[in-house]
């Protein structure tokens, strides 16, 4: 027949396609060759008794057939019984037909070879790359032979064909030419091949791809192809994102992940996998994996950057493997260990993990261990990170002993151990200690341990010191814990701020910076907050240095809108509040304050706050400071001046005559105004401030209702006071605190706020006939404190509860709470 392919078979299956290719012949086919069964040509013929010859496979089963049927023994040809089923190989026929197939494959695969390139027409290419499937399946023995030819090379240039079947068929087609054959494996791997292959993977949802998946997986069992496979670049990246796909099918998903199975015989490939979500080959080699091998997979594990969930999983893995590595006395070892568990004590969770996998003793030991065997200063630092990582996960540190003593991290003990570290090592060391003592005072049960050794120490003042370190960091740290133990130390705090020059402007110019609002400024303002409010001293050289003005200038611009953050708002915007309202704790003992509180209109102010809706503490803190404002007012009224009475009027009285006064506060009997003399009356307030009485937050409602318990207090028109509760619809919302009974501190303040609105007659027959009031004041009659009880008896007394004689109980002080 002519050199060239017949186009005329169709895709069929194998056997149609073997048969399709068996007719391909170059020299002339003999009848010898074909076994009367099969019409085939024979691979293992064999004789009957009676000459003829037969394909072996296909006259056994003639025979098996023949028993299975209890038919007689008969050759297929002569239908004559056989005495005999012995077969007798044709070995001389058999070579003749190999030497025949031999010639005839050599000379079809140089046809192929020549048929073979990216000129040809697409049906030819497909049908040469069909045939060589055909050789390759027929016997192993052709893909010597395809090698040989060099068609492992053209195969491979059929990739870059335009035709989309045609490299779908080239890929199909190198994946059974370098099946189980190494030396194909590696001529394939030359050039840029495996890179062309990967590109296939970017095809998604593709035949091209699953196809270039089931190459690679063959590709990958040669280990030394892994390198070069995993060289490619995006090849591991694409794989391991196959192997998480959901719409994938499941045998490509498997085809993947036994891939990037083979593909871990390589270090380099398992770092990739690693970097590229695919964690769990590195962790096995830490845990399983030789010495060498540990340390370099743990110190790459150490530069990676990993997410949360990966840090707990790292964490759960090979915990426990890093920390013994860090026992280890080999320096190498155990900067490779600090490293990595510096990575993954970041996140809470994983912190946990750690502190479960026993991290605290080697870490204390490794910070305070000097001699030999020391960690050197960079080290420490990362050891020192890892402690104010763990120690901020929250977890309660006075049941894990870390000292040879059984200490805990927070006892008296520790804690001086670790000031005295503070003041011998470096800033960086010394910020993360002092993050260290932040987190230890986290727990109300902790902080105590921390503010007692600080207390004997006398670490106050080098603590205080760090407020005006050139390292922010170092700043943030000091001035967090300074806030954390502000609560218990208040005044000691107070009193070195005051002693230290510069000290406490620091903390003023930090707030001041005008970059957003930062957690440095919100944790300045919040130590600030927390000093003692009626420190006269304190508040004095506030006023001499000019802090106040930029304090109110910080929460206009935020009520204004002008100042926007919304990690730390809240606590900075709090903080400004609690501070300012310094001013109005020291009203009767500086004139200075009442000038400030003046010329800034500071009641003004604090009511437009009470409106800091969500805000709890600035609603709180400004009802306190109204109360201090109105407390004042009293003391600050301007009372009129009358004009001497005529000569006859002097003398005799009948003749004088009363001035008739106008523009007098209705509350104070004098000049008021909201700005000058702090009056509630003006600007809404009392309205503001009832509203309040319905908060959810009790210590709104108590401040709330002590602001507005100034009107009701001795020294002012306590009858107008009433009235102007009734204007304001105020009467009802504090008799429903008084129902409540939400806080004891509420209760009492109720009851003495109740007692004085019964004193005006409307009030105390109309709350006469509310049973619910009267059972109220009968419960605080009968349990209250002392003075609560004599306060409730009066009232009692008001709506005709209790006869009105002399008292069970002596008189007392009427004054408010």
């Amino acid at each position: 027949m002519a050199e060239s392919w017949d186009g005329s078979y169709g895709p069929g299956s194998q056997s149609d396609e073997s048969y399709q290719f068996e007719r391909l012949r170059v020299e002339p086919i003999y009848d010898a060759f074909v076994c009367p069964l099969t019409k085939q040509v024979m691979t293992d013929p064999v004789t009957l008794e009676n000459g003829h010859t037969f394909e072996r496979e296909a006259i056994e089963k003639w025979f098996k057939e023949c028993r299975e049927g209890g038919r007689k023994l008969v050759c297929p040809l002569t239908q004559k019984e056989l005495r005999s089923t012995e077969l007798n190989p044709s070995i001389a026929l058999r070579n003749t037909i190999e030497e025949w197939t031999a010639r005839n494959e050599a000379v079809q695969l140089d046809t192929a070879k020549r048929s073979l390139n990216l000129s040809s027409p697409e049906s030819d290419v497909m049908q040469c790359l069909k045939y060589i499937q055909y050789m390759c399946h027929k016997s192993r023995s052709n893909k010597h032979a395809v090698r040989n030819v060099d068609l492992i090379p053209m195969i491979a240039e059929m990739l870059k064909s335009t035709s989309r079947r045609v490299q779908c068929k080239a890929l199909e087609t190198l994946q059974i030419v370098v099946e189980d054959d190494a030396d194909n494996k590696a001529i394939l791997a030359e050039g840029d091949n495996v890179r062309t292959v990967v590109k296939f993977l970017s095809r998604e949802q593709s035949i091209e791809r699953e196809e270039a998946v089931s190459l690679l997986l063959e590709l990958s069992k040669s280990e030394a192809l892994c390198e070069k496979i995993g060289s490619v670049n995006g090849a591991i990246l694409i794989l391991v994102g196959m192997t998480s796909s959901k719409s994938e099918n499941l045998s490509t998903v498997e085809k993947a992940d036994k891939t990037l199975e083979n593909l871990e015989k390589c270090e380099n490939n398992v770092r990739q996998m690693a970097e590229n979500g695919r964690l769990q080959p590195l962790l096995n080699q830490i845990l399983e994996g030789p010495p060498e091998t540990k340390l370099s997979m743990a110190s790459y594990l150490g530069e990676l950057v990993m997410n949360n969930d990966v840090k707990v999983l790292v964490a759960r893995t090979v915990g426990s493997s890093l920390i013994n590595i860090m026992r280890s006395d080999n320096m190498q070892s155990r900067e490779v260990a600090l490293k990595a568990l510096n990575q993954i004590s970041f996140h809470e969770a994983s912190a946990k993990i750690l502190i479960e996998a026993g991290i605290l003793p080697p870490l204390v030991k490794d910070l305070f261990t000097v001699g030999t065997n020391q960690l050197p200063m960079r080290l420490k630092e990362v050891a020192a990170t890892i402690l104010a990582n763990v120690v901020n996960s929250g977890d309660d540190f006075d049941l894990i002993p870390v000292g040879p003593d059984q200490h805990s991290l927070v006892s008296e003990d520790m804690v001086h151990n670790l000031l005295h570290l503070i003041s011998n090592t470096g800033p960086a060391i010394e910020c993360k200690l002092l993050q260290v003592l932040v987190g230890l005072t986290s727990s109300p049960s902790t902080v105590l341990n921390v503010v007692a050794a600080i207390k004997s120490s006398g670490a106050i003042i080098s603590l205080v010191q760090f407020i005006e370190a050139p390292q922010k960091d170092l700043r943030v740290a000091s001035i967090k814990l300074l806030q954390k133990v502000s609560p218990h130390m208040g005044q000691e705090l107070a009193d070195a701020l005051c002693g230290m020059v510069g000290q406490l402007g620091s903390l003023f110019k930090i707030v001041a910076e005008n970059i957003g609002i930062t957690e440095e400024q919100a944790a300045a303002v919040g130590l600030l907050a927390e000093l003692p409010e009626r420190d006269l001293g304190l508040t004095r050289q506030m006023l001499d240095e000019g802090s106040f003005p930029l304090i109110i200038s910080r929460v206009v611009k935020i009520q204004q809108g002008e100042i926007r953050s919304a990690r730390f708002m809240t606590p900075f915007f709090e903080g400004l509040v609690r501070v300012l309202s310094r001013i109005t704790f020291v009203l009767a003992e500086e004139p200075d304050a009442i000038k400030l509180a003046r010329e800034h209109n500071l009641a003004a102010l604090f009511i437009q706050l009470l409106q800091s809706n969500g805000l709890d503490n600035v609603q709180m803190v400004s009802a306190m400071a109204l109360e201090n404002l109105a407390q004042e007012s009293k003391n600050l009224r301007r009372l009129p001046e009358l004009p001497p009475p005529a000569f006859c009027g002097s003398i005799f009285t009948c003749f004088s005559k009363q001035p008739v006064l106008t523009g007098l506060c209705r509350l104070h009997g004098g000049t008021c105004s909201l700005k000058e003399t702090f009056c509630l009356l003006e600007g809404q307030a009392v309205e503001k401030l009832v509203a309040l009485l319905d908060h959810t937050n009790e210590k709104v409602v108590e401040a709330a209702l002590a602001a507005i318990s100034t009107l009701l207090d001795d020294g002012v028109d306590i009858e107008q006071g009433v009235l102007v509760l009734c204007d304001a619809e105020g009467v009802r919302p504090i008799l429903d605190v008084l129902l409540e009974k939400r806080t004891e501190n509420l209760s009492r303040r109720a009851v003495w706020a109740v007692e004085r609105l019964l004193r005006t007659d409307d009030i105390a027959y109309e709350v006469s006939g509310d049973p619910n009031v009267s059972t109220a004041l009968v419960d605080a009659f009968q349990h209250a404190d002392y003075r609560t009880r004599q306060i409730a008896e009066r009232a009692l007394k008001h709506v005709d509860k209790i006869p009105n004689f002399s008292g069970i109980y002596p008189n007392s002080s009427q004054a408010a709470f």
